[in-house]
């Protein structure tokens, strides 16, 4: 839940018995759309921020390590991914990542509600520039049911960026998803899915991920953890799934030299993030 104070708005995780606030110069429109509440605020220093029923979704600021983390690794990961599949990802900013890369023939990304891409035109333009490459497939409709008719095989990266566990997105941490996405992903495919905080969630949604991926037919799991400072606890985590392919290896000579800039992924800072803590192996293995 959110409240706001004094010019504040803060996001409280009754759950972790903590709180995260960003000082607010205005708020700038709000709108209830068939699935959620979507507000649009003017911060003090970290530029535009989004929340979706009172939870942060992004910002001005950050938001680069979301999405390079949510594109790059699995990208650079896969052995020469040609067709992507984003679920999720309204903002079109993890769309834009990938589409950064040359091997892309093909991004589709559906997003359930349109006001989402439609409010991140308008705010946050710099994340929509690639929407319409001529490669980029935007579509608005259940993702969940969108996999289920997908043909097998077809596809090389599968990207779910979602929100968290509840409402529309609750559907995708689960193991009939899962299994729809390894049989729609083609031998040697990858997904990656976020998967929330190291700290707060490594012994419950990260875990079950884990095993809903295996129970899916995936062979390999493997979770990688970035900073995020809007989201809970400042810690945040991606966790990729391979059919038939190792993904705690990537491609690191192409990574080095990608030929496009980046804010914070790099051939290292991938390198590293496969390194869980111990804590995080403990609490995934059991």
């Amino acid at each position: 839940m959110s409240s706001t104070k004094d010019n504040w708005f803060y996001e409280h995780f009754d759950t972790a018995g903590t709180a995260f606030g960003l000082r607010l110069k205005q708020k700038l429109e709000e709108v209830q759309t068939e699935y959620q509440h979507i507000e649009m605020w003017e911060t003090d220093t970290f530029g535009y921020l989004m929340t979706i029923d009172g939870a942060t979704m992004l910002s001005t600021r950050d938001n680069f390590l979301y999405h390079e983390m949510m594109s790059h690794p699995v990208l650079f990961s896969h052995a020469n991914p040609k067709r992507v599949i984003i679920i999720g990802g309204g903002d079109c900013g993890t769309l834009r990542e990938v589409l950064r890369h040359p091997s892309v023939e093909k991004a589709t990304q559906i997003d359930i509600d349109e006001m989402v891409t439609r409010y991140s035109e308008k705010y946050f333009p710099e994340l929509c520039e690639s929407n319409n490459d001529s490669r980029a497939e935007l579509l608005f409709e259940d993702g969940v049911q969108y996999m289920r008719n997908c043909e097998d095989g077809s596809v090389d990266v599968i990207i779910v960026d979602s929100t968290d566990p509840v409402g529309p997105a609750e559907g995708l941490f689960k193991a009939d998803f899962f299994r729809d996405c390894h049989r729609v992903l083609a031998d040697g495919g990858i997904i990656v899915q976020q998967s929330e905080s190291p700290l707060l969630h490594s012994d419950t949604i990260i875990k079950d991920l884990h095993a809903n991926m295996r129970e899916a037919g995936f062979t390999t799991t493997q979770t990688l953890p970035f900073p995020q400072p809007v989201y809970p606890s400042g810690w945040w985590s991606c966790t990729l799934a391979g059919k038939n392919t190792d993904v705690s290896e990537f491609r690191e000579t192409d990574a080095t030299g990608k030929g496009f800039e980046t804010k914070y992924y790099s051939a290292a800072m991938h390198k590293g993030a496969l390194v869980m803590p111990p804590f995080m192996e403990k609490a995934i293995k059991g």
